[in-house]
């Protein structure tokens, strides 16, 4: 279990707490004064809590950040891997929804291009942990 340490789940949880906090910080004045119709969120649970209260996107968001860490520990090395891959690659994708439309297409050329190198850094720094432990 030595290879599924608290590194291998970094990748995963950078790109979600990106995804989280610039769908927060790109949140509408209107919204935060309490017009929820103007909420402005592409996942169907986030948009469901964010039309119900303000403070919607907060509690799915922890949720989340808990059940990723949960799944993560929960399944089998190579289940997890996929699924912390996952997680980094679908959070890419909604930041990157974010970016093109308010900092350009570069931004997500380069945030990618770092999510790429971060997630294959990680990949080495753990087979290598993995090869000098057998």
């Amino acid at each position: 279990m030595k290879s599924k340490s608290w590194l291998s789940f970094v990748p995963a949880y950078w790109a979600a707490l990106f995804d989280i906090i610039i769908t927060i910080t790109h949140q509408s004045d209107d919204y935060w004064q309490g017009n929820l119709t103007k909420a402005n969120e592409g996942n169907p649970f986030g948009a469901y809590m964010m039309a119900h209260h303000v403070s919607g996107i907060f509690v799915i968001c922890f949720i989340w950040l808990v059940i990723i860490g949960l799944v993560g520990r929960w399944l089998p090395d190579k289940y997890a891997r996929v699924f912390l891959l996952f997680v980094l690659i679908v959070h890419s994708w909604g930041a990157s929804t974010w970016l093109s439309q308010f900092y350009s297409f570069w931004s997500v050329i380069g945030f990618t291009l770092f999510n790429a190198i971060l997630f294959y850094r990680v990949e080495d720094f753990r087979q290598s942990r993995v090869v000098r432990a057998t």
